[in-house]
């Protein structure tokens, strides 16, 4: 009999963006057309049907939230955030665990990877869906990977088996939430980290080299001239 759960987002989005400064402040609301890289990173998890309610974690100063343009009562802000994006995604699984089950599946976004395509989210919910282990989108690594030491090559890197995480992360609620609560979050750099920390091993789902996480300025070129070919730059 196939288990029933209910698949919830969380959407981290307390950053203060300090390697892009932007005329906007923190990086989530750059312009990206009409709408902020916020508002296209709700609207990719709103693309998929089968995710019943969107958390977006932002900063307990935070200001800017109210005027986002976001009409639609799946997605509820909570200004919960924390000082990492590990404390943020933590706080966020505590504030709603009162109306989460432990089964329940937990989708984690970056506020900044706007370009989410349709496909690469649901085939993330269809792989991973019943893996009581969770998983991830990432792609392989194609380039020659160099370990520097000051200024200079110190070594090649071999990268077979070697893959870029991004996000989505999939996750039981119950699992993600209890990772995050033992040890420090020091090293806890997405939520897969927290997960392998626990003893589990996350699926890899293969994702898209467009799912950008947009860190410069530059990358914001690239994130227009991506949402402009998938049709969402308005």
């Amino acid at each position: 009999m196939r288990r029933t759960f209910r698949y919830l987002a969380l959407i981290p989005a307390a950053g203060t963006g300090t390697r892009m400064g932007t005329a906007e402040g923190p990086k989530q609301y750059a312009r990206l057309g009409v709408k902020t890289m916020l508002e296209h990173s709700i609207d990719a998890m709103l693309a998929d049907g089968r995710i019943d309610q969107i958390f977006v974690i932002v900063a307990p100063a935070d200001r800017q939230w109210p005027a986002l343009a976001v009409d639609s009562d799946r997605v509820e802000f909570l200004p919960v955030g924390g000082a990492s994006r590990a404390e943020s995604v933590r706080n966020g699984l505590i504030a709603v665990a009162g109306r989460t089950g432990d089964d329940d599946r937990v989708l984690v976004h970056d506020a900044a990877r706007p370009c989410l395509a349709e496909e690469q989210l649901a085939r993330l919910i269809d792989e991973v869906g019943d893996d009581d282990r969770g998983g991830l989108l990432a792609v392989p690594l194609t380039d020659t990977l160099k370990r520097g030491e000051d200024g200079r090559v110190g070594a090649t890197i071999a990268r077979q088996g070697m893959w870029c995480a991004q996000t989505p992360q999939l996750f039981r609620v119950g699992s993600l939430r209890a990772a995050l609560s033992t040890g420090p979050l020091d090293d806890v750099t997405d939520e897969a980290s927290a997960i392998e920390r626990s003893g589990n091993s996350p699926r890899l789902v293969p994702g898209s080299t467009t799912n950008i996480k947009v860190t410069t300025t530059e990358d914001l070129v690239l994130a227009r001239a991506i949402l402009a070919e998938q049709g969402r730059l308005e």
